[in-house]
């Protein structure tokens, strides 16, 4: 299977080598080119190469930048044929993204991702930290192995994004349609909590739309003044503690 992966930040990177090292072939690239691209984010076999590589006879496409750059790989994607699962990595954070007056209103972050890229979109790898995911994944049957909520639209997205958050080392909780994944965005109790596959649906069940951008906010603040800035990502366990207090 081929897959691509843009964006080699936190979880970017973290994809790049865990779904390398489990077989499949990977190539990913960064607004900055190949070149640019650490040996680090290599080490398990993936490959570096321009944007357009990266989108190119593709099975699955992952993009892990930030929220409102989204928009600018809609012209990539258009070309990308419709069977091409494209799986969203992003997080709505006003201070990073700026403001986007729909999402203000209430529309689901997953679903302007789908608006500004044109296509079908799935969603996963969005509500787990960086530093769980890098560190937590357990091999399947694990008894205490974390879960990941996936929502999508196509069962195709979605039966080939649970598959490959399986083997990224968690188990993926089909968490539904798009409509219904601002379940699983930043300030739901489903949010960086790395609950097990047991727990995660009354997680998800318990979330209160309107609840969400307030919780985020806190914990943001709370990171700044924990971190110093709003953009350093915590480690797990205290990012898992403060989200557990916050979101449960």
């Amino acid at each position: 299977m081929k897959i691509g992966i843009i964006g080699v930040g936190h979880i970017g990177k973290t994809l790049a080598l865990k779904l390398s090292a489990a077989g499949y072939e990977v190539e990913v690239a960064n607004s900055r080119g190949p070149e640019s691209i650490g040996a680090d984010v290599l080490a398990t076999g993936a490959k570096a190469v321009t944007v357009q590589q990266a989108v190119s006879a593709k099975d699955a496409v992952i993009l892990s930048i930030p929220l409102n750059r989204l928009p600018e790989i809609a012209p990539l994607l258009a070309g990308v044929s419709d069977e091409t699962v494209v799986i969203d990595t992003s997080n709505y954070y006003p201070m990073r993204d700026n403001k986007i007056d729909s999402i203000e209103a209430g529309q689901v972050e997953s679903l302007w991702v789908q608006e500004q890229l044109g296509r079908p979109v799935a969603k996963a790898w969005n509500a787990i930290g960086s530093d769980s995911f890098a560190r937590k994944g357990k091999p399947a049957d694990s008894p205490d192995r974390i879960a990941i909520p996936i929502a999508a639209d196509r069962e195709t997205d979605r039966k080939v994004t649970m598959a490959l958050v399986d083997n990224t080392g968690f188990d993926a909780y089909d968490a539904g349609s798009l409509e219904d994944s601002w379940r699983q965005q930043p300030g739901a109790p489903s949010y960086c909590t790395d609950l097990t596959l047991q727990e995660l649906p009354a997680a998800i069940a318990a979330a209160e739309k309107a609840r969400l951008p307030k919780r985020r906010d806190l914990a943001v603040a709370a990171f700044q003044e924990r971190l110093g800035d709003a953009t350093t990502n915590p480690d797990a366990e205290y990012g898992v503690r403060l989200s557990r207090a916050l979101f449960m």
